[in-house]
């Protein structure tokens, strides 16, 4: 009981931090877009008597949105049935499906408009993933399939890591160049989580194969599976305490005005606070699991800092740790993610949003979220019947997509699977 009222009040936080930006929406979004329209309109890059499209741009592609829920349907399911790649398949809906993406480059590099439209299109990304991660996350919660507190530790980890490292290394390192190579990564990543799968890899993780297999059991025979995840030792409070102290940090370093050095400070408190949390214990079906807090805090660093230097979302960085570093069975592995992101989705919104004020399609987005919000229903609920190998084994083939993407992007020039 005590658990499910810590929860109620972690939900009611971030549901609060979620629709903040749409209580703080001022007439400055709109002045930034006319602003934007018409400097382009002067330029003869619009015409102003075109059919309004995205955004109410004339001449700008229109948005079916039909199609648009249809496609997020795809996105809430996939992002909360194996954990990741919600960021890029939702950006394949923006940036090739409905053509904004080309749209955007038709203005030239640097163009206001340009860099609005396609902010817009990074924003829209992560309303659809933060949704999905928020409902995930409640649902694996109540069916016990959620470690919250390995979450949790991450995103400490994560949410200081995606904005002060890349602070403190500005134009000292730059790996966008080597993107090709950080392809070649992903692939052998996937050949190796694909390697897991076989009888020699399964082997070698005992406790994830033994909590998989009852789990399965227990689905298969119609059985309660909700009773999953039972924490049994680990401060709460502190967790609570230090992902607050970090979520202040990037807030402070993206929406203050100066006193940078307050950001910083709070940052590495938020991370030193997790050194005093301990060792977490938990069961999942009676196997027994435990971590040092400050680990996947650590690797929370490491990946944010990853797909910072990269320019990519890293979300589906955090399964293969979930499952090679942790031990995770993959049934534990969506829920726990979502929670990750949803906490990165709400730092990131809050950004673009309300420090820079970058506007977004509202009725586009909202029949989108519709279908995340079908979709991420959908996906707790299907993902208990596939077996933990083929769980991990989608993953695999998206990731070897998404390999696929960056190898041809950084040695060609462009990608020979969407989003162009």
């Amino acid at each position: 009981m005590k658990g499910n009222i810590k929860w109620i009040v972690c939900l009611t936080v971030i549901i609060g931090l979620v629709a903040l930006p749409l209580l703080m929406e001022t007439p400055a979004f709109a002045d930034k877009l006319s602003d934007s329209i018409q400097q382009a309109v002067g330029d003869g890059k619009i015409d102003k008597k075109a059919e309004p499209g995205f955004l109410g741009i004339p001449g700008a592609p229109g948005v079916n949105y039909i199609l648009g829920f249809l496609w997020a349907i795809w996105v809430g399911w996939i992002f909360s049935t194996v954990g990741a790649f919600g960021g890029i398949m939702a950006g394949v809906g923006h940036i090739t499906i409905f053509g904004l993406g080309d749209y955007a480059k038709d203005f030239g590099k640097g163009y206001p408009l340009n860099k609005l439209v396609t902010d817009s299109i990074r924003v829209s990304n992560q309303w659809l993933v933060g949704l999905s991660g928020l409902i995930s996350s409640t649902n694996y919660y109540r069916m016990g399939r959620l470690v919250a507190p390995l979450g949790i530790c991450l995103a400490i980890g994560g949410v200081g890591g995606s904005w002060l490292i890349p602070d403190l290394t500005a134009g000292k390192i730059s790996l966008k160049a080597y993107i090709g190579y950080f392809g070649i990564a992903v692939l052998a990543l996937g050949i190796i989580l694909f390697r897991e799968t076989t009888a020699g890899g399964q082997a070698k993780r005992k406790k994830a194969k033994e909590a998989a297999a009852a789990f399965e059991k227990q689905a298969k025979d119609g059985g309660d599976t909700k009773k999953g995840v039972k924490v049994l030792e680990g401060s709460w409070v502190m967790m609570f305490v230090a992902l607050g102290v970090v979520v202040a940090s990037a807030l402070w370093a993206n929406l203050a005005g100066g006193a940078r050095w307050v950001a910083y400070i709070l940052a590495l408190a938020g991370w030193g606070l997790t050194f005093f949390i301990g060792t977490i214990r938990f069961t999942f079906f009676d196997v027994e699991f435990k971590f040092k807090a400050f680990i996947p805090m650590l690797g929370g660093i490491f990946i944010a800092a990853l797909a910072s230097f990269l320019g990519v979302g890293g979300g589906f960085l955090y399964v293969p740790f979930l499952t090679s570093v942790a031990g995770l069975p993959m049934f534990l592995v969506a829920g726990t993610s979502g929670l990750v992101v949803l906490v990165g989705m709400i730092v990131s919104i809050f950004s673009y949003m309300v420090g820079k004020g970058v506007p977004v399609q509202w009725g586009f987005i909202g029949a989108e979220l519709l279908g995340i919000f079908v979709g991420s229903m959908i996906g707790p609920r299907t993902s208990k019947y596939i077996p933990d190998i083929w769980l991990k084994r989608l993953f695999v083939v998206l990731a070897f997509y998404v390999g696929i993407r960056y190898i041809t992007k950084g040695f060609l020039g462009f990608s020979i699977v969407p989003p162009f």
